[in-house]
């Protein structure tokens, strides 16, 4: 295509593109937009290298002059400006995410990128803010997907943008490392199950967490008389509790005595794991250490959980050990966000949930479906027409204005053209849908807020770029100024979006002006 408008001698034309959606994800009534950021280190960075041109000799026809080829190495984001959202806020179908606005070939060639770039880090930090509503503030939530993710730069990407969506972790330690995300995770089944008995240890010896040099103890005889103790206390066999699960947790207490979380469902929850990690747990502590928590992997989870809640609450107060009944309880198990609600209605103690495939696939919607479409060339209009209403285009460069009620909470998002006067706190607004003439409401806004900032001018980054923790943060604070109504999975309430009555009149204009006119014969 950029050779065809070249030839076309289109080389000197300025173009804006919109890069917006037409739908918000997972049936819901908010979208967060992300990868901003990554649209702007991909312009700090663009150019046709000598091998980039060298290979595209090899798949443009050989009709291809070899002045386009010298026209490609010499293009640049220069003349390049982008006006955006800011990154981690709530937007909306027909809102333009982005504006671009450069020389028509150069635009045209970031198109394909920057849709690559927005929509699935889009959909992604949406999904973990669905993830977040659904779960609450006080619960923790875990990203666990790389397994599962579309191949290890999906599954980077998705570990970034869970953690920005509102996850507190992840067990890609690569991710932790190149992103500062903190890292977390437990042990596998694998791990249990490679453990036959307590014959299997090579070590029975465990220092005691204090200062100075203290005799190590027998850690394993200490964690077979526990076992015993609170089988009698409990009223479980402990002569029935696997020996090979208590190796595990023994040999992996060892390893981490400052971090010992078990993976407690590998044979049976109520008959093994818990009085196996019990026994463990009360050993650390015997030696100065505090176990985290569990975690559960099958089976009915908000039962389990209640019950290993009851469980470490009454050895906590049996041994007087408070913080023994705050241990973390973690779920897994293909975990989404309709399960969290029924867990939610059913009671669960649950205080973590690790999540993977329904966070990092997106299985519920696996695409945002972000648009780039043209909407002016030499500052002249361009429409696209369509007998569906909804991909019609909204023509020309906008303006896009977020007005807020008296109690704070976002009321609806209205484009203008750049030419009008900005909306005004207290001044009544007319605001109209774009397509249909009589849906249309006067609004009293008590705040107005331009939602546009330039954020890549004269060729390079125009402003000091948010952190991944600022975004973030940016996404619950946005989050915050939707009315919960909006947010809420079942039947959310639409967010409304409209024009302005000038827009409004500009796009039914040039509608006319564009659409062929039928004869009847």
């Amino acid at each position: 295509m950029a050779y065809a408008y070249w030839k076309s001698g289109k080389i000197n034309d300025v173009a804006t593109f919109d890069l917006f959606f037409r739908k918000n994800p997972f049936k819901g009534e908010f979208t967060i937009f992300a990868g901003l950021s990554d649209c702007l280190k991909f312009l700090e960075n663009f150019h046709y290298s000598e091998t980039d041109i060298k290979y595209l000799r090899t798949v443009l026809p050989e009709s291809v002059e070899d002045e386009f080829f010298q026209f490609l190495q010499q293009l640049s984001p220069k003349d390049v400006t982008v006006c955006a959202l800011s990154e981690g806020s709530v937007c909306f179908p027909r809102i333009p995410l982005m504006r671009i606005t450069g020389p028509l070939i150069v635009v045209q060639l970031l198109e394909t990128t920057f849709l690559t770039l927005v929509n699935y880090s889009s959909l992604i930090t949406t999904n973990a803010a669905r993830f977040r509503i659904a779960a609450g503030k006080e619960i923790s939530l875990l990203e666990f997907g790389l397994r599962r993710a579309q191949g290890p730069d999906g599954g980077l990407s998705a570990s970034r943008y869970a953690y920005i969506g509102g996850f507190d972790g992840t067990s890609n330690v690569l991710a932790g490392k190149l992103f500062a995300i903190p890292v977390k995770g437990t042990h596998a089944h694998a791990f249990v199950t490679s453990f036959t008995g307590l014959e299997d240890l090579s070590s029975r010896e465990l220092k005691k967490n204090t200062e100075g040099q203290g005799p190590d103890k027998d850690f394993v005889t200490l964690c077979v008389d526990w076992r015993t103790q609170l089988g009698e206390f409990l009223s479980i066999l402990a002569s029935e509790a696997h020996d090979g699960e208590l190796a595990a947790f023994i040999s992996y207490a060892m390893a981490f005595p400052k971090s010992f979380v078990a993976l407690i469902d590998t044979y049976d929850v109520s008959k093994s794991g818990l009085l196996n990690f019990c026994a463990v747990a009360l050993a650390l502590n015997d030696l100065g250490y505090k176990a985290l928590g569990i975690r559960i992997d099958s089976g009915d989870l908000a039962y389990l959980s209640r019950v290993v809640k009851e469980t470490i609450e009454c050895v906590g107060k049996q041994y007087d050990l408070p913080w023994f009944r705050d241990m973390v309880i973690t779920a897994s198990n293909d975990i989404n966000e309709e399960t969290i609600l029924s867990l939610n209605e059913q009671g669960h103690k649950i205080t973590c949930f690790g999540i993977g495939t329904h966070l990092v696939t997106c299985q519920r919607q696996p695409a945002l479906g972000c648009v780039f479409k043209l909407v002016e060339v030499n500052n002249k209009p361009k429409i696209k027409l369509s007998q569906d209403v909804e991909k019609v285009t909204m023509p020309g460069q906008k303006e896009a204005f977020r007005l807020y009620s008296s109690d704070g909470h976002a009321l609806i998002d209205i484009l203008q053209r750049p030419g009008e006067d900005p909306p005004q706190v207290g001044k009544r607004v007319l605001c109209r849908h774009p397509f249909e003439e009589s849906k249309r409401a006067y609004v009293m806004p008590h705040k107005v807020e331009h939602l546009y900032t330039a954020v890549w001018k004269n060729g390079q980054i125009a402003q000091n770029m948010p952190t991944l923790v600022e975004i973030r943060q940016n996404v619950q604070e946005s989050l915050r100024t939707l009315r919960q109504d909006h947010k809420r999975s079942l039947n959310p309430t639409p967010f409304k979006v409209g024009v302005s009555d000038d827009l409004y009149h500009f796009i039914h204009d040039l509608w006319l002006e564009n659409a062929p006119i039928g004869e009847l014969s």
